[in-house]
Order: C-alpha cells, then sequence, then structure tokens
C-alpha cells in the first residue's frame, strides 16, 4: 500500500518552494506595507472555498490589524455550495459588493481564485481598479493557462490584477492518482496559498517595522491583555472593515 499522506506532503512542498522563488512575493509584501503606513485597509475576496482566505487573515491572531474579510453569504459554500458556484460565474454582483463598502483608493484588493476564470472575480479586479486601488491575484498559472474565461470581456483573472502569485497548482488542483480510482484526487491549493499569504504578511510587518512602525497586530482573546488591545483595534478600523 502506498503512503499517500506522504506523496501528498511531497508534492505540496515542492510546489510551496517552487511558489517561494517569485520575486513578485516581496513585492506584494511592499504594496501592503505602502497601503498600511498610508491608512490602507488590504481586502481580501474569494468565492466558494476561497472565502477561507479572507477568514485566515483578517481578525487572526498575530495578523495585521488593517485587512478586510469581504464574507458575501450568496459566495459562500453554506447553504447550498451549487448556489455558491451559479454566483461566481454571475457578472454584475461582485461590482455592487464592493460599492456597498468604503474601499479607499490607497487600499489593496487581493482576489484569491485558483483558476482565474470565474466573472466574480474578474469583475472585482475591474471595479477595484476603477476605484484606484492596485490589485493582486492569487492563481494557479498553469491552471488559468489552460482554461476560458467566463468572463464577458474574455479575460481571465491573471491578465486584469497588477500582481500575479503563481501558487505553481496543477489544472484541476488535485495531484494524486490511483489507477483504480477514476479522477485525481487531493488539492494543495489551499494549503500553498494560506502558506504564501501568511509570509507575505509576516514580511510586511517586517517592512512597517524598518519604516519605524509599530505594526497593528492582532492579540489572542485568550490572552489577559487581548480584549483590551482588541478593542481599540476595532474602534480604531470599524467604520474601514466590514465584519467589525
Amino acid at each position: 500500500m502506498k503512503n499517500r499522506m506522504t506523496e501528498f506532503i511531497s508534492i505540496m512542498e515542492s510546489q510551496l518552494h517552487r511558489a517561494m522563488e517569485q520575486k513578485e512575493l516581496l513585492e506584494c509584501a511592499h504594496l501592503f506595507a505602502n497601503s498600511i503606513l498610508n491608512d490602507g485597509i488590504i481586502h481580501v475576496f474569494g468565492c466558494g472555498h476561497s472565502q477561507m482566505f479572507g477568514e485566515e487573515l483578517c481578525f487572526r491572531t498575530g495578523g495585521l490589524v488593517p485587512v478586510n474579510a469581504i464574507m458575501i453569504p450568496q459566495y459562500n459554500i453554506y447553504p447550498k455550495a451549487r448556489l455558491s458556484q451559479l454566483m461566481e460565474r454571475q457578472e454584475g454582483f461582485a461590482k455592487g459588493v464592493l460599492e456597498s463598502m468604503n474601499p479607499q483608493p490607497q487600499d489593496i484588493m487581493v482576489i484569491v481564485s485558483v483558476s482565474g476564470r470565474n466573472a466574480a472575480g474578474i469583475d472585482m479586479a475591474i471595479a477595484a481598479k476603477e476605484k484606484g486601488m492596485k490589485t493582486v491575484c492569487v492563481t494557479s498559472l498553469d491552471y488559468s493557462n489552460q482554461v476560458e474565461s467566463r468572463h464577458s470581456s474574455k479575460k481571465l483573472l491573471k491578465d486584469i490584477c497588477d500582481l500575479v502569485i503563481d501558487i505553481c497548482g496543477v489544472k484541476g488542483d488535485s495531484v494524486l492518482e490511483d489507477e483504480r480510482v477514476s479522477e485525481k484526487f487531493c488539492s494543495t491549493s489551499t494549503i500553498v496559498a494560506m502558506s504564501l499569504l501568511n509570509g507575505i504578511v509576516g514580511q510586511t510587518i517586517e517592512i512597517l517595522a524598518d519604516a519605524g512602525m509599530n505594526p497593528p497586530i492582532w492579540v489572542s482573546g485568550n490572552l489577559d491583555r487581548g480584549d483590551q488591545i482588541n478593542q481599540e483595534f476595532m474602534e480604531r478600523y470599524r467604520s474601514r472593515i466590514d465584519i467589525l
């Protein structure tokens, strides 16, 4: 019997190491830092399982405070995963989502889409750029280069965003195979992309500290001092971070 756990981790680590060689990671950290130094917010948008990335970076112990997770029920896999999938392919709605927020030109829009083909992410990138915001795409270029856009512009997310971060995945995302099983299985995108984004946050904090700023960082609410510190951050950022 093959050790599928070892095989999966080996493939995932290989993708992560390749992805870490990108100069775009440091460029992204500088974008984040410049935004925060100018009182900007890092917005994170994704549909379906890609909403997890906003949840990971926003209101996260040890993470940057000026991060806004764009959590829209219509894009969530709950209560019906199929509805989320249909909405992700629908044009026009994402622009309205951004209009309902309070974005500023110094903000950054991070859009996570493994395939980069669906209308919602592309719409959000276009709308954010119209607001003067810098846009960052987190995607799998191998996947995206082998599919067609589902947007009327015929463009993929990577074609629109200012900065593209490649998670170095494969078409379809799944990486394991067995001749007895009809489909590939076990996807790497979440682990790789989460690792890259957390690493970028760490680098951003370093850049902010080098610039003389004491970076705003969420403290665990299970530490005695956490609630008071976090409450001050909530009061400061409530008008800019939707979920606070």
